[in-house]
């Protein structure tokens, strides 16, 4: 017959409970030897264990005087305090050298992470990642940065945000960041090759998680594109179209910068790919949702979906809609509404969920965009 294995002990886990309990059983006994020996009310014997433990020895007028046997209770408290003392520095100081204090921390951070909802993951905290956790920092979301150099870590955290350090391309590290709770996840790690391998493990892991990955150049951006990224971002192709525009027609790249910095949005209404769903809506087209007079948005764009490319149906087929899809800027309001669309509105944050309220079930997603 097997013996029943026993449990592991949990002794470990609490290294700082025999000294503290020593200490609390030192002041009670010398307590209640003051208090048998002399008579005091308990107020009068713990000041004394106090005086005495801390070997401070003053006293005062109503300190009442000690009698013989009180003054061997001091003595005993005395040799018994100094001897827990010493054991409980000690203790203290082998737990902080053996890092018991830091993976109580690790462990406390750990079971924070598990709380966090509709995050952004920031893998990678370079001089791009500065950049985006700035940004999301000005909109008021959520971020958790994911990285690995130490320096980059102290800089995050410097800066009040919530860093994971591990190594962003392995499962384990996006459970533990919370993908499958996420909003999103941009991979802004220094190499191809380690953004692509998380964006295969983000893809592997969630299906339907919107990755947006940072690549440079063009053999990168398509082989991130094959692997499951649904926006890839390449900071001199970026780089380069903003100067250009910043020459060609600078008065709109200030429009969009004085945009960022005000209380107006930009964001992405993904419709339902179920025609029953947009049924529920008020109308067809948007004139008949009068969403100007309803919502105070405005919807800068419509961009229809290629039905050939959308083999998953749903959100997810939404997410892969080629560059070259049918968009319709500045729709007029007979502009009809259809199942899979993606409305680019532009708007303040009560406005936006006024438009969101709108379409109701013929909401599909809701995403936001850089503006």
């Amino acid at each position: 017959m097997l013996r029943q294995r026993r449990p592991p002990s949990t002794r470990d886990r609490r290294p700082w409970l025999l000294p503290l309990f020593g200490l609390i059983l030192v002041i009670n006994l010398s307590a209640l030897g003051y208090r048998i020996t002399n008579g005091w009310d308990w107020g009068d014997c713990y000041w004394m264990v106090l005086i005495t433990l801390s070997t401070l020895g003053f006293s005062d007028a109503h300190t009442p005087v000690l009698n013989s046997a009180g003054r061997v209770v001091t003595a005993l408290s005395l040799i018994g305090g100094i001897g827990v003392v010493q054991l409980t520095v000690q203790g203290l100081i082998g737990l902080s050298e053996s890092g018991y204090f830091r993976r109580l921390r690790e462990r406390r951070f750990r079971h924070w992470l598990q709380s966090m909802d509709n995050h952004v993951i920031l893998c990678g905290y370079g001089r791009m990642g500065r950049e985006i956790a700035a940004q999301l920092g000005r909109e008021g979301v959520p971020l958790l940065v994911v990285e690995m150099d130490v320096e980059r870590r102290d800089a995050a955290e410097e800066l009040g945000l919530a860093v994971l350090m591990a190594d962003a391309t392995l499962d384990e590290t996006l459970i533990e960041a919370g993908i499958h709770r996420c909003r999103s996840l941009v991979a802004a790690l220094p190499n191809n090759a380690a953004n692509l391998y998380v964006v295969l493990s983000a893809r592997g892991i969630r299906s339907d998680c919107r990755l947006i990955a940072r690549a440079d150049s063009t053999e990168a951006e398509r082989k991130l594109r094959l692997a499951g990224a649904d926006q890839v971002v390449s900071p001199y192709v970026a780089g380069g179209r903003t100067m250009a525009a910043t020459a060609l027609r600078p008065l709109a790249v200030n429009f969009m910068e004085l945009l960022a910095g005000s209380d107006c949005e930009v964001e992405e209404f993904q419709l339902s790919d179920d025609p029953r769903r947009l049924a529920a809506l008020e109308g067809s087209n948007l004139a008949d949702l009068q969403v100007g007079m309803r919502s105070g948005a405005l919807v800068l764009a419509i961009r229809n979906p290629d039905r050939s490319r959308q083999g998953e149906g749903g959100v997810r087929g939404a997410a892969y809609l080629p560059s070259d899809s049918r968009l319709i800027a500045n729709p007029g309001g007979s502009e009809p509404l259809a199942p899979g669309q993606l409305l680019v509105v532009m708007g303040s944050k009560e406005q936006l969920r006024k438009f969101g309220l709108l379409l109701g079930p013929a909401l599909s997603e809701v995403g936001s965009m850089p503006s």
